[in-house]
């Protein structure tokens, strides 16, 4: 299928004609970029790893805005599964236009308790799979020389976290590489981003008590915890074509716990 022009349709639908590929996007922050993108016009490839039935429940959310997505499988810390995936989205909708590099995982814990293999499994998951996925898709945005990636990093890949040391390294590897490939991708007209989120109501905080969850809203300056939206509208900004001056940045919506 051949590639759709970017369009600079009204605001409403920024993002129409172009295709979009959200990684680790059946739940959480995931789900709702996917349907922000689908709101903004995209067509969108809804990226997941285990759960098909969640995966097609957000690819239908996204048709429901008059776009087309697919629910597709792959492990995108395997490169063969990375090629596979932007493949699918080229065949399928066109030229990838816009990427964003969401799955990852947590791991909460002292450093000293902390196994090799586990410390392999956060970087992995959180710094070699935006390697391949950035990797398989750079070819298409080059010619087309056109294109957004945006990756998902955390407000400890700025700050550090408390027994958080290999996921706080991971995320800040993210920035690290974002920052690099900016200076890299500018002369094609591929902007790279990052997005930085302060504590969100995902499941990556389920193990917080209620009293755990009331003190980190407490002291968060907004007074709230942040909700998966709050980093879908930052992504969707990220990769409007109007942002075109915006590259090797960090977006970090936290509520001004950190700033």
């Amino acid at each position: 299928m051949t590639s759709r022009t970017p369009s600079l349709n009204p605001c409403t639908r920024p993002l129409a004609g172009q295709t979009a590929i959200v990684t680790g996007a059946s739940r959480g922050i995931g789900a709702a970029v996917a349907v922000g993108l689908a709101r903004a016009g995209a067509d969108v490839v809804v990226n997941y790893r285990r759960n098909a039935e969640m995966a097609e429940s957000v690819a239908a959310i996204c048709r429901q805005h008059d776009v087309r997505a697919l629910a597709v499988q792959a492990d995108v810390s395997q490169a063969a599964d990375a090629e596979a995936l932007v493949q699918t989205a080229s065949v399928n909708f066109g030229t990838p236009s816009i990427l964003v590099n969401n799955a990852g995982i947590a791991h909460t814990g002292l450093l000293l308790d902390m196994t090799e293999e586990e410390w392999d499994a956060v970087m992995t998951s959180n710094l070699k799979a935006p390697f391949l996925c950035t990797k398989a898709v750079l070819p298409h945005m080059i010619r087309a020389q056109y294109g957004r990636i945006i990756n998902l990093s955390s407000m400890w890949g700025l700050a550090g976290g408390s027994c958080e040391a290999a996921y706080s390294a991971s995320k800040g590897g993210v920035i690290a590489l974002t920052k690099a490939l900016a200076k890299e991708m500018g002369p094609s007209g591929i902007t790279v981003n990052a997005v930085a989120p302060g504590a969100i109501q995902t499941d990556m905080l389920e193990n917080l008590s209620d009293e755990d969850l009331a003190l980190l809203a407490d002291e968060t300056p907004v007074g709230r915890l942040g909700t998966a939206e709050d980093v879908a509208h930052a992504v969707t900004f990220l990769a409007l074509p109007a942002s075109s001056f915006v590259t090797g940045q960090v977006l970090s919506p936290n509520g001004g716990y950190i700033t």
